[in-house]
């Protein structure tokens, strides 16, 4: 087992400060705000939430203990995304924004799913161990792709407000939204077709790393103690970690490949 990049750096370090989140204000990350008002110790919840968010995270940057934090985190967020993401879509399939709640957290579950399968190797011995042959693998790198469209597509639709989030010095700024929101469509048919997966997959890390960069870090330094701030960076750095993580798991194969190459998940 071992530290395989940026994107698992940024992931562990983003997940730990969501769990940090939760601890101080008693209250869930946006992105896991679906808990129901009405259930019963909610706050106690969310400070369980925070807690294992926290230890996960710092586990995610330890050697001994990556595996694990990779796998337990996964199954989390997974329980998250189908218990409560997928009911609001079902219930509200022509909402977009509930759909794009549910692409968010979706990518989430795809970063923590390969980052596990790139951890383990053939002598570890973990629990469910198919998911970390090549097809666990490549099911991941779908679930990601077809998120993107869905979170592209809430910027096409929302263009004036993501236009606001552009920063004043750049020219354009509607212009932008529509570019990002092409951008994440694109990104997502590239690796779900395999149309040049790597070079699409850094792309949309790359994208991410600048909308973190130029959008919420400066958001949150003109207003240090504002929860929902920082709730933005630090979403925003998760998807940011997991988009790395896509890409970095195509280490190795051509730039300009038009298939995904096999290879063995633990050596990529």
């Amino acid at each position: 087992m071992r530290i395989i990049g940026l994107g698992q750096v940024v992931f562990a370090i983003a997940i730990t400060g969501l769990g940090v989140l939760s601890l101080v204000t008693g209250h869930f990350a946006s992105v896991w705000q679906p808990v129901p008002l009405w259930l019963p110790w909610r706050e106690y919840f969310a400070y369980g939430n925070g807690l294992l968010m926290c230890a996960a995270g710092v586990g995610l940057l330890a050697g001994r203990t990556a595996l694990l934090a990779a796998f337990t985190l996964t199954v989390y967020l997974l329980v998250w995304l189908v218990v409560l993401h997928v009911p609001l879509v079902v219930a509200a399939p022509l909402k977009e924004v509930t759909w794009g709640g549910c692409a968010e957290n979706a990518t989430l579950v795809a970063g923590g799913w390969i980052l596990y399968a790139s951890l383990a190797t053939q002598g570890d011995r973990t629990p469910l161990k198919f998911i970390t042959a090549e097809r666990g693998l490549r099911i991941a790198r779908i679930l990601f792709a077809i998120a993107l469209p869905f979170i592209g597509l809430e910027h096409l639709l929302y263009a004036q407000s993501t236009a606001d989030l552009v920063p004043a010095w750049l020219p354009y700024r509607l212009g932008w939204a529509y570019l990002t929101g092409a951008g994440h469509i694109a990104a997502g048919v590239g690796i779900l077709l395999a149309i040049c997966p790597r070079l699409a997959a850094t792309l949309e890390a790359g994208m991410m790393s600048l909308f973190t960069l130029l959008i919420w870090v400066p958001a949150v330094a003109a207003a240090p103690t504002h929860r929902f701030q920082w709730t933005a960076l630090l979403i925003s750095s998760a998807i940011t970690g997991a988009a790395w993580i896509v890409a970095e798991s195509y280490r190795g194969a051509p730039w300009l490949a038009w298939r995904s190459p096999t290879s063995n998940p633990a050596s990529v």
